[in-house]
């Protein structure tokens, strides 16, 4: 879990309309969502009913244009 510390920007009802964080923590974050972007499409990869190729042919294939 990404530890933030963040400031709430506040309308004059005191209602919290915006944060702001540290650029550090921002960066952790986008970093843990781009993970959990890779995990998904892992997962879809996964429960797919495509057939699978190995690395080394399908890298082949692309270098030689057959693809």
């Amino acid at each position: 879990m990404v530890l933030v510390h963040p400031e709430y920007v506040v309308d004059p009802q005191e209602e919290r309309k915006a944060v702001i964080l540290p650029m550090a923590e921002w960066m952790i974050i986008l970093e843990e969502l781009d993970e959990l972007e890779d995990l998904r499409l892992y997962d879809q990869v996964k429960a797919s009913s495509q057939e699978s190729i190995p690395f080394e042919q399908a890298y082949r294939e692309i270098e030689e244009g057959s693809v």
